[in-house]
């Protein structure tokens, strides 16, 4: 759990930073740091998508888990207990990106890439902590830009970061073998979650507005394809 400790430790340490770089920005500096910090999601979120090596599963993820997360309303959800943690947050004048949708961007950027997966796997069931490092000093610096453009939301993703690594890291020895038999589990939840980070960054450049948090069923609709895929990958020429 070392490892997932000093992910969550960059986190709050970058989210300080950038909180004390915020209070310092005016409007328009505010929106080059939106900007800047929009145009760096997407290149991430474009790197991930890449990775996925079956095309139909990466839309029919997205379509299924879109449904199925609009009929939950998980984004809602996410939002409300967003909101309720603001409550636990010291009280700022700037606040216009809104507490929650901090959290909520910062939570699924921090947590749906391969390497959110892969490092905690390795963490766990090997003892190395190479990749959360590389990890870690990652989400560092992109809490600080995103703490500049959201708010002191973002900071809470930490909680998120805890949970979500933390039950990986735990769960590494019985989880890997299985990962391991599937190489394609990696590839197509990177392929789901890129997209995911891209709607993040089109959020952020104000480009469309993409309610992310409904689309995180698509995480596990990606699984059950992969699961299938002795079948269906000869069909589609895997």
């Amino acid at each position: 759990m070392l490892a997932v400790f000093i992910n969550v430790a960059a986190v709050v340490l970058g989210s300080a930073v950038g909180l004390l770089f915020g209070r310092k920005i005016n409007d328009k500096l505010k929106t080059l740091v939106l900007t800047s910090a929009g145009l760096i999601t997407l290149l991430i979120g474009l790197q991930m998508a890449w990775k996925g090596q079956r095309i139909l599963y990466l839309l029919l993820s997205i379509l299924i888990g879109g449904l199925i997360g609009y009929l939950l309303d998980i984004e809602g959800a996410i939002l409300k207990f967003g909101e309720a943690l603001k409550h636990l947050a010291p009280k700022s004048k700037d606040d216009s990106g809104g507490f929650a949708q901090g959290f909520l961007a910062a939570s699924v950027l921090f947590c749906v890439g391969a390497m959110s997966i892969l490092g905690s796997f390795q963490a766990g069931a090997e003892g190395k902590m190479d990749i959360i490092l590389i990890k870690s000093v990652m989400d560092g610096f992109m809490a600080i830009i995103l703490t500049g453009a959201l708010g002191i939301g973002v900071g809470f993703s930490a909680l998120t970061i805890l949970i979500y690594q933390g039950a990986l890291t735990l769960a590494a020895v019985w989880v890997k073998p299985w990962v391991d038999l599937h190489p394609l589990v990696l590839s197509e939840m990177s392929g789901v979650g890129g997209l995911m980070v891209a709607m993040i960054a089109l959020n952020l450049l104000e480009l469309k507005k993409i309610p992310t948090g409904n689309f995180l069923p698509a995480l596990i609709v990606v699984v059950l394809f992969v699961l299938i895929d002795p079948w269906l990958g000869p069909l589609m020429g895997g």
